[in-house]
């Protein structure tokens, strides 16, 4: 076995040896990479997210678009094909049997401003933006320019329908459907068939926002005239009356107190009238 004494030296001139100690500082240098930081996820709703699963397995593709609030309520929007076929898989595959509502909304901004809210949705409104909290869960549509609210939105108007399951104590629940309304033809199929009824809810929202339901057995109105143009709960039907005389509920607002003492100082001494 030879001497290590023996072995030959490094010529500090020759570049290969050169080249060889850099490679190896360099190597020494490199900092090992850092553990990627994982974020934690937020709170599920597996119930609800369960129940969405069941739909989307039903329905396929026709589930355009879905919103969860956690240990809240489920949003599911549907292709305007799958609007019956949603409300007979709520019905009769989930066994969501009770009926609640189906209306419609028409989200196109009010010409007229909203010269009509109160003023405490003013100030609620201002307050709002003046801390950064202004409302971020409507979601605006590419197409239309519209905010759409939950599960978003393609056209002016929606129908929505809220069904329940409330036999089974400790699995309750309950799912707004909603779907566009196509701009050209303002028709849908009706529920009346899965849904009895949603008969009146259809007919109100016809003579309201103007809404056909295909296969609905009699589309009459249930409050205007017959021989009533226009449809008053479309943003650009001009409500006249309430330009004349504002809607009592807006401009008599009474605040509530906030407390036993603010309530106690708002009436006044003991038999003294505030």
């Amino acid at each position: 076995m030879s001497d290590q004494s023996d072995a030959p030296e490094a010529d500090p001139e020759d570049p290969a040896a050169a080249g060889s100690d850099q490679d190896a500082a360099t190597t020494a240098e490199v900092p090992e990479p850092a553990a990627e930081s994982v974020e934690p996820e937020g709170p599920r709703d597996e119930a609800r997210e369960e129940l969405l699963g069941r739909f989307v397995e039903a329905l396929g593709d026709a589930v355009v678009d879905s919103h969860i609030v956690v240990d809240k309520d489920l949003w599911i929007r549907v292709s305007v094909d799958a609007w019956q076929e949603a409300g007979q898989v709520a019905r009769n595959q989930l066994q969501a049997r009770y009926f609640g509502f189906l209306s419609a909304i028409d989200w196109m901004p009010s010409p007229f401003g909203r010269s009509m809210d109160s003023e405490v949705d003013r100030l609620l409104d201002s307050a709002a933006a003046a801390d950064g909290q202004a409302d971020t869960d409507d979601e605006v549509s590419e197409a239309s320019g519209f905010e759409h609210g939950f599960a978003g939105g393609e056209t002016r108007f929606q129908v929505f329908a809220r069904v329940a399951s409330i036999g089974n104590q400790a699995n309750n629940w309950g799912v707004t459907l909603k779907v566009d309304v196509p701009d050209d033809t303002l028709a849908l199929s009706t529920w009346t068939k899965v849904y009895a009824g949603a008969d009146w809810h259809e007919r109100e929202a016809h003579e309201m926002f103007g809404i056909d339901f295909t296969g609905h057995p009699a589309l009459r109105n249930m409050y205007l005239p017959t021989g009533f143009e226009g449809h008053p709960l479309r943003k650009d039907f001009p409500l006249l009356a309430r330009h004349v005389k504002p809607w009592p509920g807006i401009v008599d607002v009474e605040q509530m107190p906030t407390s036993d003492a603010d309530a106690a100082e708002e009436a006044g001494p003991e038999g003294v009238d505030a």
